[in-house]
């Protein structure tokens, strides 16, 4: 049943000349159809170099939002319109609108997952990947770095020299996992290094033989000469290694890292997507759009 959906779904993508994106963290049965698999950010600036005048996003809100601000002349659905993001929606553009007017020399840094909306009153975005180096390439020595207090606060350990401010927040899917769990994995399997996203708190980081993103992560785990790892990210990742990388063995860090809103999506929802009878046309004003877009250039021009 599953390779017949698959297959009707390649069909009509091919017929209707539409591009599927799928975040990472999407199901096999997903990231199977899909023309591009990857991190958010890599998606969206893949989506600016197809053809195709359709796109599909199998992933979040926020983005199938980011791919409409950099290729506004595409029509852009989000497959599964409840599939959110807690730490994208956590803060709101005027409540960090009348934080930056009260703290008029501090820079406002955005990490990529938070709403369009948002964005609008930031001065940079950037990515779990990129965040420490755009940091230190920032005129501004004064930083509120947004949403995610953790991944805020690794960047803060590696560029000490900026004085770096956090709000509580961050996604509630890494942050659940305590020191104690990465402490149990480590003592379940003694020989596997441990690859952590720095969106977990920082005594896990701590632990961790590798920080990094999730492509990051994956790209460390296909590339080490170890044969064992505990994959400190979403659940999905260590199984979509262990499919790639069948002479190793990936272990969860925990049974916490399961993230609902991408679980939200179905094969059936991209078909139906296709069919015309689901999804969501992502929509937004010209203002709004270019006012998001310039964070996002200022993270291309200070990453490059």
């Amino acid at each position: 049943m599953i390779h017949n959906i698959q297959d009707e779904i390649l069909r009509l993508k091919k017929e209707q000349d539409v591009c599927i994106l799928a975040h990472s963290y999407q199901a096999r049965e997903i990231t199977e159809i899909a023309d591009f698999v990857g991190d958010s950010y890599q998606l969206s600036v893949k989506a600016t170099t197809v053809p195709h005048k359709t796109v599909i996003m199998c992933g979040v809100r926020f983005m199938a939002e980011t791919v409409k601000v950099l290729s506004p002349e595409k029509k852009v659905y989000l497959a599964n319109p409840i599939a959110g993001c807690p730490m994208a929606e956590q803060m709101e553009r005027d409540m960090i609108g009348a934080w930056k007017k009260a703290n008029p020399d501090y820079a406002i840094v955005a990490y990529i997952n938070t709403t369009t909306d948002l964005k609008t009153v930031c001065d940079v975005c950037v990515t779990s990947s990129s965040a420490v180096k755009i940091v230190k390439n920032m005129e501004s020595d004064k930083i509120l770095f947004i949403p995610d207090c953790n991944l805020g606060a690794f960047v803060a350990e590696q560029v000490p020299e900026k004085e770096i401010k956090l709000l509580q927040g961050g996604c509630p899917i890494h942050a659940a996992v305590p020191a104690r769990e990465a402490e149990a994995a480590r003592a379940a399997h003694p020989d596997a290094l441990l690859l952590v996203h720095p969106e977990c708190v920082p005594a896990v980081v701590a632990q961790a033989d590798y920080v990094g993103s999730t492509s990051g992560i994956m790209n460390f785990a296909k590339e080490s000469d170890a044969k064992e790892f505990i994959i400190g990210t979403e659940i999905s990742i260590a199984e979509h290694l262990q499919y790639e990388c069948p002479d190793k063995k990936f272990y969860p860090m925990s049974k916490q890292l399961i993230c609902p809103n991408m679980k939200a999506t179905t094969l059936v929802d991209v078909l139906n997507v296709l069919k015309g009878e689901a999804g969501e046309e992502i929509t937004m004003s010209e203002e709004t759009r270019l006012a998001a877009k310039h964070c996002i250039d200022e993270m291309i021009r200070l990453g490059g």
